[in-house]
């Protein structure tokens, strides 16, 4: 048992620099999370200003993911996950609003499933495009978000898998709600503007 110190030691010294790696990590997480949620404001009022925050966040997510690669249990927590999906969901929403290509996660760096849950959350953010253009009576674009919106949620859909893989299905049964909702807003839109349209005609 002469050996005990020296095993102690070791897993002290690894223990320690997993805390500090552990530390730095979250650190990184939280930028990438400020900078993402930054992003989405900024996308849904000027989508170019948005390209600075979204550089600095890909640049803080490599760097997250520098961390935490020798670090699987790191790798794989909450926190990484959580940037990834933010990050996701920031740059769908870019792409979708710009009318551009849907990046893969491989393009995005992201994991599959990190991938998954910020199209989730990106339906929401499409719903508010369209809130925004029925707001202004452009109810021809809004029409075109729901459009985009449902599909997305087919998308979406077509993911069945235990909440132990990923906590897709809460996902998707906010979606269904919100695109419900944003139907039922868009068809008064469309029926108070044909309303107006005929009224208008006929004076």
């Amino acid at each position: 048992m002469n050996n005990l110190d020296d095993i102690a030691e070791k897993i002290e010294a690894e223990m320690d620099e997993k805390d500090e790696v552990r530390e730095v990590a979250l650190k990184s997480s939280r930028s990438v999370i400020r900078l993402c949620s930054s992003a989405i404001r900024m996308i849904h009022k000027d989508v170019e200003k948005a390209a600075e925050y979204l550089e600095e966040a890909q640049e803080e997510l490599h760097r997250l993911r520098g961390i935490t690669k020798d670090f699987p249990a790191l790798f794989h927590s909450g926190f990484v996950e959580s940037a990834m999906q933010e990050y996701a969901e920031a740059v769908l929403l870019q792409t979708i609003i710009s009318g551009n290509t849907i990046p893969t996660p491989e393009n995005l760096g992201v994991t599959n499933e990190g991938f998954l849950l910020g199209m989730g959350d990106v339906i929401g953010e499409v719903r508010r495009q369209a809130v925004d253009n029925l707001r202004h009576g452009n109810v021809d674009r809004a029409s075109e978000c729901l459009d985009i919106m449902d599909e997305l949620y087919e998308f979406l859909m077509r993911f069945h898998y235990p909440s132990s893989m990923v906590a897709i299905k809460r996902k998707q049964d906010i979606a269904r709600g919100v695109i419900e909702k944003t139907r039922g807003e868009v068809a008064v839109a469309i029926r108070t503007h044909s309303l107006e349209k005929k009224i208008s005609e006929n004076r």
